[in-house]
């Protein structure tokens, strides 16, 4: 039997953290990748992130692990203080795959986005993601139908012969994933139509990939804690602590070494979780400066350098924080990724180590089956109970995190003093260490060609 070798084409959206991991992977499996990003060239911007239990094992399989661990931001541990800077408490980094709040490999978003990004670039010879920088998707609908939605899925069902294969499909004899004769036709904000036979939207919690497909189908679960990030100088009297300032009426200040000679910090406050969804996104940068200094000009510690800081930055960046909560993952030949699947929020621990185990799990399903849909269902039954463990939080989190009363301050200065003592070692732990390791990889080694 002669096997054709035309290879499946995926287009991704976003160009952060799941896309790149999964282009990486796919590209081992010989498939098509495409990733387009409505930035104007790669965001290498961020706030620290943790490489954890299953997400630092696919790093590993990488063959990155190394160069994380060059990359890391250098960071010892968290550490709380008060208004004249005094230590409360501290918690040293985890020396293990999954533990401490500071995890072993620490590493800013962007540099670890590069690192994925400069693994997965085309080499011009018909290997690697070729990416597209300032575009956007406008529109999804099936090849020759409607729109990509439950009709577009049911269509897809019936979807018969499949002429095209990848390395991993013609190593078993089948044909890969998402061929066939109908495929989805993309539109673009700048670049004309084109077809792909399989479309991935990882473009961050507020998705506008996913708002085509799915509508208002996914929910985002408030926090009730709005947060601004950005890039500080770094003064004498900087460490490599992550130190963590609360104040009364819900507001906390953090500074985070990173591996650039800066400091990067951010602001953090309670909110009304019945308002707050979408209220940070409305401002412009100049409106939340403003409201910045009305709320954190009176709260101590560094909270003036801070705001002088935020006032200079370029990198500002603020958001409502949220979880994403979705009851299907895919919808016809388009399916959902990362924070635009199933965002656990900063506070979590484990937004990064959800992106990369789902962009690993994502790539072998579809190189271990036949039809799109099959592998699709294997992603989420695989990924779905370890996104739900990530994402129930401690009891309270984050308002127990930021007391809105100075006696609710006192409290919670004396819970983490206590969680950070030998006698409550266990407990300490327990506060500080997400649920890194709750998910068996799956091994695709076989898969590759």
């Amino acid at each position: 039997m002669t096997i054709p070798t035309t290879r499946t084409r995926v287009l991704v959206s976003g160009a952060s953290i799941a896309g790149p991991a999964l282009a990486y992977w796919l590209d081992r499996y010989g498939f098509e990748t495409t990733i387009v990003e409505r930035a104007p060239e790669l965001r290498t911007g961020g706030q620290n992130v943790d490489v954890r239990g299953a997400g630092r094992e696919v790093v590993r399989r990488m063959g990155l692990e190394d160069d994380v661990r060059a990359a890391t931001t250098g960071e010892v541990g968290t550490r709380f203080v008060g208004p004249t800077g005094r230590t409360v408490a501290e918690f040293p980094a985890g020396t293990s795959d999954s533990g401490g709040a500071t995890a072993e490999l620490e590493i800013l978003r962007g540099d670890l986005a590069r690192l994925l990004v400069g693994r997965t670039t085309s080499d011009g010879r018909g290997r690697g993601t070729t990416y597209r920088f300032g575009d956007r998707i406008t529109g999804i609908r099936e090849d020759g139908g409607g729109g990509v939605g439950a009709a577009g899925a049911a269509a897809d069902a019936t979807t018969g012969g499949d002429p095209t294969t990848t390395a991993a499909s013609a190593l078993a004899g089948t044909a890969p994933p998402g061929s066939g004769s109908r495929r989805v036709v993309v539109s673009f904000e700048h670049a004309p139509d084109e077809r792909f036979d399989l479309v991935v939207a990882a473009d961050g919690i507020g998705s506008s990939t996913r708002r085509l497909v799915f509508g208002d189908e996914p929910t985002i679960r408030s926090l009730g804690l709005e947060t601004s990030y950005a890039t500080i100088p770094r003064t004498a009297a900087d460490d490599d602590w992550w130190r963590w300032y609360n104040a009364a009426g819900g507001r906390s200040i953090t500074l985070r070494p990173d591996a650039h000679g800066t400091i990067r910090a951010a602001m953090s406050f309670v909110t009304d979780r019945a308002r707050e969804r979408g209220g940070a996104e409305r401002r412009t940068v100049a409106e939340q400066r403003a409201r910045l200094h009305e709320i954190f000009d009176d709260a101590g510690w560094e909270a003036r350098r801070v705001l002088d800081g935020f006032d200079h930055a370029d990198d500002l960046y603020f958001e409502s924080i949220g979880q994403v909560q979705a009851p299907r993952w895919s919808s016809g030949r388009v399916v959902l990724l990362g924070d635009a699947a199933y965002c656990a929020s900063p506070v979590s621990g484990m937004g990064t180590s959800l992106s990369l185990a789902g962009a690993y799990v994502l790539a072998g399903e579809l190189a271990s089956h036949r039809h799109h849909r099959d592998a699709f269902a294997g992603y989420e039954r695989l990924m779905r109970p370890y996104v739900e463990q990530a994402q129930q939080l401690p009891p309270g989190v984050p308002r127990v995190a930021n007391p809105r009363s100075r006696a609710g301050v006192v409290v919670f200065h004396a819970g983490v003093r206590l969680a950070s003592t030998r006698v409550a070692g266990r407990l300490g732990a327990r506060f500080s260490t997400p649920p890194a390791d709750a998910l068996d990889l799956p091994d695709y080694a076989h898969l590759e060609p």
